[in-house]
């Protein structure tokens, strides 16, 4: 039951932002994008591609049995998500690429430190909402160059 939650939570988010969840969700940076850009939004991609999945794997998990542990390794997934964003940006020659990127995972990072948002996902409507429609809102300061 949980795989098949699991796999409903990725169509979710597959129909929420218009496209695959992949690295080339993220990393079509368009033709003439700078070098420096295209290179960045790659390792972005590549970021997501890593930590997407389980992520969502521990939302549903804490979901389907809520406890102090699950939260916990959903909250760590979350900022995990975040430090592999921040660390695919921190060294991007494009500035406003970087400063977005900084501002995509320090938002990832305080909600995965929120205890209280994780206790408020109780079921899988809940989880589709944090991956899909919330999960695509933290990440639209990079997401806009990467498009």
């Amino acid at each position: 039951m949980r795989r098949a939650v699991w796999v409903v939570v990725a169509a979710f988010f597959c129909a929420s932002c218009g496209s695959a969840p992949s690295s080339e969700a993220v990393t079509a940076a368009g033709p003439t994008a700078a070098p420096e850009t295209k290179a960045t939004c790659e390792a972005v991609g590549e970021a997501y591609t890593k930590n997407i999945g389980p992520f969502a794997e521990a939302l549903t998990k804490m979901q389907a049995a809520p406890t102090a542990a699950g939260r916990t390794a959903a909250q760590q997934k979350l900022k995990a998500l975040a430090d592999s964003l921040r660390t695919a940006t921190q060294s991007s020659g494009d500035a406003q690429l970087k400063s977005d990127g900084k501002q995509a995972a320090d938002q990832l990072q305080a909600k995965s430190a929120d205890a209280k948002f994780f206790t408020t996902i109780k079921t899988a409507q809940d989880v589709s909402t944090v991956l899909g429609p919330s999960l695509k809102q933290w990440l639209s300061p990079v997401t806009h160059h990467c498009s």
